[in-house]
């Protein structure tokens, strides 16, 4: 049995209900968060609810519980979440008025639902050979530091990258590197990491910052700044950041060999430093 949380009580997933005017349903009307829960401990909570807070803030949605309560309902959930891994997901929506409009709904009170779920990690065979990506355009709206529940371009982001047999799908707007449909990237040349800077065309990922703290308390430089396609495609290593697929080594761009085709080394001290916080997968 999954475990939800769903607007103050706890019961099995399959038996919430929600209402076809929530307008998270309508219109996407939402924001989310997910963390990652390793053997039962969440990992960074407090970087993942001031990310929560500041989406909220700025889609002006009251969730009706403080910060305290929103840890409590994580806390709750990571009790009984799978392990060794998971992960838990939570939406707040604008809740479910009596009658659909667009403008914010005078009297509505936020959805919140929550549950946990398996968090399959990258294996280590696999980070050994790496992994692949494809590029596409970025037509996403340019409020991408909201982690909005409208993610209709990520989805078929995702799903060129499920048909291209690769990891992930990495986007390019104005010929600068943003993000991957689900993830954060990076960049090295010469032993220098560079990574987008984390403005309004790019979700600031939880993992982006571990991995950008871990680099420079290892000595190994990082710029936050904008990375050119020529840059991407030039690269020595590439890496990809996110809750589930944590620290992800790219070996090939739309089928040509990154550096040398096999992840470099400065992922690798990178990697490893990740791994001391939250242990090595199978």
């Amino acid at each position: 049995m999954t475990l939800a949380y769903w607007n103050g009580t706890y019961s099995p997933l399959d038996e919430v209900r929600i209402s076809p005017l929530d307008r998270g349903f309508l219109f996407a009307d939402g924001v989310y968060e997910v963390v990652a829960v390793y053997d039962g401990q969440i990992f960074e909570l407090d970087a993942h609810l001031d990310r929560l807070a500041r989406s909220l803030a700025a889609v002006r949605i009251d969730p009706g519980l403080d910060r305290a309560a929103l840890a409590a309902v994580f806390l709750r959930l990571a009790e009984t979440a799978p392990r060794p891994a998971a992960t838990i997901y939570m939406q707040v929506t604008r809740g479910a008025p009596a009658q659909r409009s667009h403008a914010f709904p005078a009297s509505a009170q936020a959805s919140i639902l929550a549950f946990a779920g398996p968090l399959k990690r990258l294996g280590r065979a696999q980070q050994k050979d790496g992994f692949a990506l494809v590029s596409a355009p970025d037509i996403r709206w340019l409020r991408c530091d909201i982690k909005s529940i409208a993610l209709l371009p990520s989805v078929l982001a995702a799903q060129q990258a499920a048909e291209a047999g690769v990891l992930e799908t990495v986007m390019i707007r104005d010929g600068l590197v943003s993000e991957c449909a689900a993830s954060n990237v990076f960049v090295v040349k010469d032993g220098r990491v560079a990574t987008p800077v984390a403005d309004h065309r790019i979700l600031d990922g939880i993992n982006r910052r571990i991995a950008i703290r871990l680099a420079m308390e290892l000595g190994i430089p990082v710029e936050q700044r904008d990375v050119a396609e020529a840059e991407l495609r030039a690269a020595d290593e590439i890496w990809i950041t996110s809750t589930t697929k944590e620290l992800a080594p790219i070996v090939r761009l739309d089928g040509a060999a990154v550096g040398s085709g096999r992840p470099g080394p400065v992922w690798r001290r990178v990697r490893e430093a990740f791994d001391g916080l939250v242990g090595e997968p199978a």
